[in-house]
């Protein structure tokens, strides 16, 4: 199969969590899910190729190139999509729109990014400045440091990587290609193809493909528990009314209510357990939420408004609707479960060692998570242990790099 339709925007700018398909794909997008499991199975099994992509913990995102309108060469954050896209080719630009850390590394990543001799548009995500690289032991060992946000990134000092990355200004790992003769067409592909750009001791410059794919595959345990998983989630969705799933699809504001709430759950590290108990929160948790909205108003007009809006989302719940909602958490699980295999596969790819910092001391901890690339290079879909790197974004237990003054 290809991974088409799991990106929610042409840009590269955001991509749904696979589970999350179920609530935004209608029946399609909820197939589509299970098939991109099975796919990458298949894949880490080594029953045929593709490519994996590491989500990188870094900030801020990146965007740099040749301005098609002009040939010159610009850095951007995502304003580069608004209506008027926002780049800057001098220092006066980002001084007239930044201010802070922000503004300090878009004026490194202006002054050293052009030395790559970069062709066209990419993105990437910035990991660090000279300032934020270090020397530590963590855990009895030696290792080159940076913490662009919640996870930290550990190179063992012994190795090539930290020479380089101790003699360098900046860190820039990139994954997104942009086709288009205009900022308002470009197209994205996944993938950077990095051996084409010119080599700087000022920028260590990294893809985000994952090596060695193929010398670590799935045991046949492992491979046979996945399978067993997509087989529930397949005689589950089997059980959703197609119905239920396309009017969520056509109504993303209450997809979204409904996400919110189960991020409630992220947010705590909590694993949602009777899903039937689960939906009659969802319906408390929504009305609760529209009435505080409604007090919030001054007048019988105001609050008059915000009632309506949640008696029109109470018409959703009916029986048969509410029957199904269990079943699509059921699926959510389940899809989470398989995805989790997967995710523990990979990690153990990974030659770069992540920690989170937490006011104790470090504490081991995965990769953000994955993007799996279709073979031919196109779409893709990302999987992401939101129990661990979700519900450490959230926790005030575990220091950020963005701990710190002047970071914006």
């Amino acid at each position: 199969m290809q991974f088409s339709d799991f990106i929610t925007e042409q840009k590269n700018t955001h991509m749904t969590h696979i589970e999350d398909k179920v609530l935004y794909g209608g029946v399609k997008g909820t197939r589509d899910a299970i098939l991109a499991l099975r796919s990458l199975r298949d894949m880490l099994g080594g029953e045929h190729d593709g490519k994996v992509s590491v989500k990188w913990d870094g900030a801020p995102a990146i965007f740099c190139g040749t301005d098609p309108r002009d040939g010159e060469f610009f850095v951007a954050k995502k304003g580069i999509f608004a209506k008027s896209p926002k780049v800057y080719k001098s220092n006066a630009d980002i001084d007239a729109d930044t201010s802070g850390d922000l503004n300090t590394k878009l004026k490194l990543a202006l002054k050293h990014l052009p030395e790559l001799g970069i062709k066209g548009i990419i993105q990437g995500d910035f990991l660090y400045s000279k300032s934020d690289v270090k020397t530590q032991k963590i855990k009895g060992k030696n290792y080159v440091t940076f913490h662009p946000n919640t996870i930290v990134y550990a190179i063992p000092r012994e190795s090539d990587a930290s020479d380089a990355i101790m003699k360098s200004k900046i860190g820039i790992v990139w994954h997104t290609t942009y086709t288009g003769r205009t900022f308002e067409t470009l197209k994205a592909s996944y993938g950077v193809d990095v051996s084409k750009f010119r080599s700087s001791r000022n920028v260590w410059s990294q893809d985000a493909t994952l090596r060695d794919l193929t010398n670590l595959t799935m045991t046949r345990k492992d491979t046979d528990e996945v399978t067993s998983y997509l087989s529930t989630a397949g005689q589950i969705f089997n059980q959703i009314s197609g119905t239920t799933l396309r009017t969520l699809e056509k109504d993303p504001e209450l997809a979204q209510l409904i996400e919110q709430f189960n991020n409630t759950y992220v947010r705590k590290g909590q694993i949602i357990q009777n899903t039937k108990t689960h939906t009659n929160r969802l319906i408390s948790w929504i009305k609760q939420k529209f009435q505080k909205e409604a007090d919030k108003r001054k007048t019988e007009k105001g609050k008059s408004t915000q009632i309506k809006k949640l008696n029109e989302i109470l018409k959703f719940f009916s029986p048969e609707n509410r029957q199904s909602l269990v079943k699509m958490f059921d699926l959510q699980k389940v899809i989470v479960l398989a995805k989790m295999k997967l995710i523990n596969t990979l990690n153990k790819l990974s030659n770069v060692n992540t920690f989170l910092k937490t006011k104790r001391g470090y504490r081991i901890t995965g990769q953000e998570g994955y993007v799996a690339i279709d073979k031919l290079g196109g779409d893709a879909v990302k999987i992401v242990d939101r129990m661990e790197f979700s519900f450490a974004n959230f926790s005030p237990n575990i220091l950020k790099g963005w701990d710190k003054p002047g970071r914006n």
